[in-house]
């Protein structure tokens, strides 16, 4: 498990951006924080995600212990949970 993980429940919803890997994978949505580090939004429960991010935000549902492979493929420095986005940050 990442050291910038624990603590979460065993699964998470996470933000994904409008563009795609592929029809089969969805492409992680990063974030860039005012100190310039790359942070991962994860939810705990689809109401949080919805309430913080809007309902226009896509989402896909990821057992904790499988952010390792986001990790790889999209690397970040922080990972923070149920963290509220400003509305002139959401999808509209």
């Amino acid at each position: 498990m990442l050291k910038q993980t624990q603590g979460f429940p065993p699964a998470v919803y996470l933000p994904t951006g409008p563009r795609y890997a592929s029809e089969t994978e969805a492409i992680v949505e990063l974030r860039r924080t005012a100190d310039g580090r790359t942070a991962l939004l994860a939810y705990s429960a689809l109401d949080r995600l919805v309430n913080c991010c809007g309902d226009q935000q896509s989402w896909v549902l990821m057992r904790t212990d499988k952010l390792d492979k986001i990790h790889a493929a999209q690397p970040f420095d922080v990972a923070y949970l149920d963290l509220d986005i400003p509305a002139s940050h959401r999808i509209s």
